[in-house]
Parts: structure tokens; C-alpha cells; sequence
């Protein structure tokens, strides 16, 4: 790929956003009706390509189980405020009325409360009880610690999720986790990541990862642009890591590892444009805190915002435009993409002539 001069001294690629990029109509439609959107990874199908992203303010457990009734997977997050107190529902209600520059100092000291082992088991068999597919998420500081309790929960599958995640972390403080020997002495797939480069990717492949997250940094409430300077246009990212994908495919006699897209996804368009991309799935934050059941309130943020030494986030008011149910399959009120996901990524499909999820990752694009 051509390099551009930064400066005499610095030459970098040309990377492209979702919004760079277009899907190209081809010769033949079809009718959305006749469209799966289903996917598989390992033992576990899903009649939607959509991950919820572990959040306090998109996934509780009841949510989680709403999800996944839906069709979905819902990841609930391990160190968030379900894990840290019996009943966090009056600090989800503080948090929403919090104003300005004090919502970040709050939300640190809310979650300085330590999280809490058995708790971590009781929210995990509340999603079991319901019937549902279990998932929850860890970051890599915390994994050994909370694995044992995690698969004695009876996890289904276990997320391993940071801003940028490697397979070969060097630390002259503790010792890091071995990803490799990790993923191999548990019993369930490992979804971890984000990562943004073919060359990262594939080494989290080769660690035995079921699948790998794409992005870090463009989420909708984010600032890890502004405060380390880091961000990938999500377009280059998945398109580079599906590459890997390919790649490790050959390399390792046949082995599949699904790319899941994890950013800049906020619209719907943005969904059909990540598959394009490569994407087998995407995980959402911002679309579902917009849901009425959504435990956010109509506010939205990360684990990155209420880092004790060096928040990278924000609190963010999304607002409320429907029930999970409408913004997931409709009937949409609004023509901005927040409603009717599945709904608009059948159409793009349809429109473009495919009816599987796997051969739409083939379809043409264009950069705008």
C-alpha cells in the first residue's frame, strides 16, 4: 500500500472511517425477507450478527437476557457496578443526573468498591437461569483473578475486552497473562481483543481465540483519541484483521477465528458497512443505550471513563428513542439509522443481491 509523507521524517498509510466508504448495488436483489442474518462462532448460533457491548449503561443481566432472547449475545461486564454492589440501581439512576466535570470524579470513586467474587457467580447464573447464552467480560488486568470464579459460574463464553489488547504484553512490574495458555486450559471459547492491525491480529489468533475484537478508540464515549492520540479508522481495521483472518486460515490447516467489528458502530449503515468490511459480527454500545430498558437512562460511557489515574472517557446523554425490541427490529420512528438495525442490514443485502452474511463480506465498496 502506498505510503504518505507526514514529513521528511514520517510517512504513513491511508487509513478509511466507516464514513469513507460506500456499498456498491450490483446487478442482482433479492427480497430481505429471503436474507439470514444468522452466524455461528464455535458451538453457539445466533439469529443476529450483534454482540452488546459490556457496559453498565447498554447491559444488565435482565437486559443481557432481554438481548438475548432477542437472537443476540449479550456480554455483561464482570467489573461493572453489578458485580461491585448487591443493587447498583440507585447509583445508575446518580450517574444519569450527574452534571458536567463532577461526573467523572463520582463515577471513580462509585467504582472504587472492590469487585465482589460471589457476586460475579450470582449475576452469571441469574443469565443462566433465564436460559439464555452467558457471556461476560473481563479486562486483562483482572482475567486471573476472576477466571476460576467465571468458568465455575458456568460461563458459555468468556470476553476478554481492553482498549488495545496483545499477545505478548511485557511487564517489568507483574507477571502478564499468558493468553496462549490461558485460552487453552479453559473449557469455553475466548473472544478477546481489541486489537487493529493484520499483524496483531494474527498473533491473537494463533493464541487459540475463538474470535478477535476489532478497534479501539472510536467508541461513542471515548476521548482515547484525544488523551493518548490513538484511534484506527474502523474500515482499514476490519478489512486488515479479515485479511489476517484469511491468512491464519491457511496457516493453520482450516481454523476459522470470527472478526467482530467493536467501534464506531452508531448507525445502522455503519453495521452493513463493518461486514462489508470483513466483519463476521459487530458489538454495539451506543445504538442499545438508546433503548428504553437500557440501564443507562438515556446516558452512555465505559470503563475507560472512570479510570482511577487516567480517564480516556465520557459520560454522554444518547437519549431514548425506543423500546430494545424497535431498535433492533423496528418498526423505526426516525430516518437517522438509530431503529431497525437487523431491519436496514436485511435491506443492504437484499439490495446488493446477497442472502448470506459471508458472501456479503464480498460486496463491492467504494471510498467516497
Amino acid at each position: 500500500m502506498t505510503e504518505i509523507e507526514i514529513g521528511r521524517a514520517k510517512r504513513g498509510r491511508r487509513a478509511y472511517s466507516f464514513d469513507d466508504i460506500a456499498i456498491v448495488p450490483s446487478r442482482r436483489t433479492r427480497d430481505p425477507e429471503e436474507v439470514s442474518v444468522a452466524w455461528q462462532i464455535d458451538a453457539y448460533r445466533f439469529e443476529l450478527p450483534i454482540m452488546a457491548a459490556p457496559m453498565d449503561s447498554v447491559m444488565s443481566p435482565q437486559t443481557a437476557v432481554a438481548f438475548g432472547r432477542h437472537g443476540g449475545l449479550g456480554v455483561l461486564d464482570l467489573e461493572g457496578l453489578w458485580t461491585r454492589y448487591a443493587d447498583p440501581s440507585g447509583l445508575l439512576e446518580e450517574v444519569a443526573e450527574l452534571q458536567g466535570t463532577a461526573a467523572t470524579r463520582r463515577m471513580q470513586e462509585i467504582y472504587a468498591e472492590p469487585v465482589k467474587a460471589e457476586l460475579v457467580t450470582a449475576r452469571l447464573q441469574e443469565m443462566r437461569d433465564a436460559g439464555v447464552t452467558v457471556a461476560g467480560s473481563l479486562s486483562p488486568q483482572r482475567t486471573k483473578e476472576f477466571a476460576k470464579t467465571v468458568v465455575d459460574a458456568g460461563m458459555d463464553m468468556f470476553v476478554i475486552r481492553g482498549t488495545t489488547v496483545s499477545a505478548e504484553h511485557v511487564s517489568g512490574q507483574a507477571e502478564p497473562l499468558n493468553l496462549k495458555e490461558f485460552i487453552y486450559e479453559l473449557d469455553v471459547p475466548v473472544i478477546v481483543g481489541g486489537c487493529a492491525t493484520h499483524q496483531a491480529a494474527l498473533h491473537l489468533m494463533r493464541t487459540g481465540a475463538a474470535g478477535v475484537l476489532v478497534g479501539f478508540g472510536g467508541g461513542a464515549a471515548h476521548t482515547t483519541r484525544t488523551v493518548l492520540g490513538i484511534e484506527v479508522p474502523m474500515a482499514s481495521a476490519v478489512a486488515d484483521v479479515a485479511a489476517a483472518r484469511r491468512d491464519y486460515l491457511d496457516e493453520s490447516g482450516g481454523r476459522y477465528v470470527h472478526v467482530i467489528a467493536d467501534g464506531s458502530i452508531g448507525r445502522s449503515g455503519d453495521v452493513a458497512k463493518a461486514v462489508a468490511c470483513g466483519a463476521d459480527a459487530v458489538m454495539i454500545g451506543s445504538p442499545l443505550a438508546r433503548a428504553k430498558e437500557a440501564p443507562g437512562q438515556g446516558f452512555h460511557w465505559g470503563s475507560e471513563s472512570w479510570h482511577a489515574k487516567l480517564p480516556r472517557g465520557e459520560r454522554i446523554e444518547m437519549g431514548t428513542v425506543g423500546t430494545l425490541e424497535e431498535i433492533l427490529f423496528g418498526p423505526s420512528r426516525t430516518a437517522d439509522g438509530t431503529m431497525n438495525l437487523v431491519g436496514a442490514l436485511r435491506r443492504s443485502m437484499a439490495t446488493t443481491g446477497y442472502t448470506e452474511l459471508k458472501e456479503f463480506q464480498r460486496v463491492e465498496v467504494v471510498v467516497q
